[in-house]
């Protein structure tokens, strides 16, 4: 305030008629208000000069050529006049128009000689230190809202450029949308902006390097007035008058909105924020609580959204688990600003760490935050849902992509079809591939594999043909495996004669026959108890140089083993531990047909080892050694074992069942000791 006294003073000091007597008007003045500048003397016209600059005033017309004019400066210079002019008017409400322009003239001459360091002459006024301060402040401010608008604008320019839109098209194809795309666009022109400055700035050093070289001395130009100007500003732009007040609403709503496109930048964590961010990031994400620590952050620093972001940044590259706890809470917070894509990020990442549960609190909250779950979030869901096996809720979710009209891609269509076949409905699955089929989404060799074998396994061998056909006609060759599997299926209800067609022409294919595909024919015989049929025909394969392998020994040992053909089925075993480790399919056999001879010792021998194998047993397995202990009179190992296929979770037959607890009324009757 005694700065802008002392200059008030001066100015009251000027004479009423300086700005007769200065010829032509200063430039300066320009930019004060809008005054026109006086009209020349009649009898010498001056030369043209700018609108916006014009270099030092000249008594007489000079045919040399004007300065260049500097944009910047111009700009600095209009600015400035525009955010001192208020300070003046504040401090003096007093005085009229024309004193404060003067003093406004007064102040402009000397930044700008400060500025371009010209000589202000003997005339110019000293200004005090505390007005150079008050004067250094708003100029700070106005090139700080210079270097804004420049980015704006630089960001703008490259939001347009080639590389950007490449990208931005690439982004659509695959899917992304809405206010990621936005953020994605930002950061590509923003990255785009970073490379140019940074060869600009490696041609500006290159160009200083040069300067220092060969050194020039480079003209001074100074600018000297503002000119006046009468009557309000009457801008046209496109047939519209820009001079109308709406259009400073409109410039209003526009800052507003860059506001959120323009990136933000984060305040600097000092003092007690960075002490309580420190005990934040050491806080214990199952046992501790990190709200206390988020309070005192928050009350310290005031954060805004571009502030929790970078927090969350680096709690995430400390600790993932503490970050997707602080994540969770920040949710609730309203300086956090949370949006869709927030919920749907947590999400993602719960699901990817097979955390169900913790997914389905964040979709929770999201819906009682009134958010709607969108494509990506349901993308993620139908994931997550089919490596659960939660059928209901991946089909909710795959239902609504659907509904929505986006197109899934094949691993949507691959997580659904293995949830279907997990839950024993393979016919789900193949409508999906009908479904493919009708929108031209050609399947994979995987998808056409995966729904063949559930089919097979269920013994619906037509299905399985069918969809192989499909599969044909789709262009996809068939694979080993595929054969393989159909003869399995074949085997296991015991058509022999289509098992030995498909295995005849697997090899006219050029497919090797491999061990699953053997066993598939020799189940296929068991089924009809043709042993007879099956050996000529295994002999035959020996004599091609055909193997037979662990799965195939293991069918033998099986049929063998219910023929009661002990000897044998000895042999047998010592070929198949020749073969490698012993499956458990082996002892399963042994005890059953060691219990139904009556042989206890061996029955004992392979039950001891079931035993310590209990996990690894099926429920058709356990039914099988049951059976063969009720048949053999060994009442109180089957119920034994009854108990111990409760505890593992199965649920017995009813033929088990009424047959361990008849054995168990019946156990005071003579017992049979077995044989040797």
């Amino acid at each position: 305030m005694r700065a802008l006294v002392s200059l008030s003073r001066l100015a009251r000091r000027i004479p009423a008629s300086l700005a007769t007597v200065r010829a032509p008007g200063p430039l300066l003045l320009r930019h004060i208000h809008a005054d026109a500048p006086p009209p020349p003397p009649p009898q010498d016209p001056p030369p043209f000069v700018s609108r916006i600059l014009e270099s030092e005033p000249s008594l007489t017309p000079s045919a040399d050529a004007e300065p260049a004019l500097d944009p910047f400066l111009d700009e600095f210079l209009a600015r400035f006049v525009a955010a001192f002019r208020p300070e003046l008017e504040a401090a003096f409400p007093e005085h009229d128009r024309a004193v404060v322009d003067e003093m406004l003239r007064l102040v402009a001459d000397a930044v700008m000689c400060r500025l371009t360091g010209a000589d202000p002459g003997p005339d110019a006024a000293e200004l005090s230190d505390d007005l150079w301060a008050a004067v250094w402040k708003v100029s700070g401010s106005v090139q700080e809202a210079m270097r804004r608008d420049q980015v704006r604008a630089d960001l703008r320019h490259y939001l347009h450029c080639d590389e950007v839109k490449e990208m931005t098209r690439f982004a659509v194809d695959v899917g992304i949308r809405g206010s990621m795309l936005r953020e994605l666009r930002f950061k590509w022109a923003r990255e785009k902006l970073e490379e140019v400055e940074f060869y600009r700035g490696l041609d500006g050093m290159r160009a200083e390097a040069e300067a220092a070289a060969d050194p020039a001395p480079a003209p001074v130009r100074r600018l000297t007035a503002l000119p006046k100007r009468k009557g309000e500003v009457k801008f046209t732009m496109y047939g519209l008058d820009m001079s109308d007040p709406k259009w400073a609403e409109v410039a209003e709503r526009t800052a507003e909105a860059e506001a959120h496109f323009v990136p933000q930048e984060a305040k600097p964590v000092e003092g007690k924020a960075k002490k309580a961010e420190e005990r934040l990031l050491s806080v214990d994400p199952r046992k501790g609580d990190p709200v206390p620590a988020m309070e005192e952050w928050k009350e310290e620093l005031r954060p805004k959204r571009v502030d929790w972001m970078a927090l969350l940044e680096r709690v995430k590259a400390r600790n993932v688990e503490l970050y997707l706890k602080v994540a969770e809470i920040l949710l609730a917070e309203e300086s956090f600003e949370a949006n869709i894509r927030d919920y749907s990020k947590l999400i993602d990442l719960h699901a990817k760490a097979n955390n169900v549960k913790g997914a389905e609190i964040i979709l929770g909250k999201m819906k009682e935050k009134g958010v709607a779950p969108d494509i990506l979030t349901s993308i993620t869901l139908v994931h997550m849902y089919s490596k659960a096996g939660n059928l209901d809720r991946a089909k909710d979710a795959f239902d609504f992509i659907r509904n929505e009209g986006f197109k899934p891609d094949l691993k949507l269509f691959s997580s659904m079809m293995k949830c279907y076949i997990s839950h024993g409905e393979p016919g789900q699955a193949d409508s999906l591939l009908r479904y493919m089929k009708d929108k031209d989404i050609k399947a994979t060799r995987e998808m056409y594999t995966d729904v063949i074998r559930a089919y097979a396994q269920q013994g619906m061998v037509d299905s399985a043909q069918n969809v192989h056909r499909s599969m044909d006609i789709a262009g996809i060759e068939s694979t080993q495996e595929l054969f393989a599997i159909n003869i399995e299926a074949y085997g296991r209800i015991g058509d022999t004669d289509k098992a030995c067609a498909l295995f005849q022409q697997m090899r006219r294919y050029g497919h090797e026959p491999d061990d699953s595909s053997i066993a598939g024919v020799v189940s296929a015989y068991m089924k009809n108890n043709q042993l007879d049929q099956a050996l000529h025909w295994l002999l035959g394969l020996e004599k091609e140089g055909l193997k037979l392998g662990i799965k195939t020994n293991l069918v033998l040992l099986d049929w063998l083993s219910m023929l009661q053909l002990v000897l044998e089925a000895e042999q047998l075993v010592q070929k198949i531990k020749q073969l490698g480790e012993e499956p458990i399919e082996v002892h399963v056999f042994l005890a059953d047909m060691y219990a139904k001879s009556r042989q206890e010792e061996k029955a004992r021998r392979s039950l001891k080892i079931l035993e310590e194998k209990k996990k690894q047993l099926k429920a058709d397995q356990f039914e099988r050694i049951i059976g063969g202990l009720l048949d053999g009179g060994f009442s109180e190992e089957a119920n034994k074992y009854y108990k111990m296929m409760k505890s593992c979770g199965f649920e017995p037959s009813e033929t088990i069942e009424v047959g361990v607890k008849a054995s168990i009324r019946m156990r005071g009757g003579p017992r049979p000791t077995g044989r040797h």
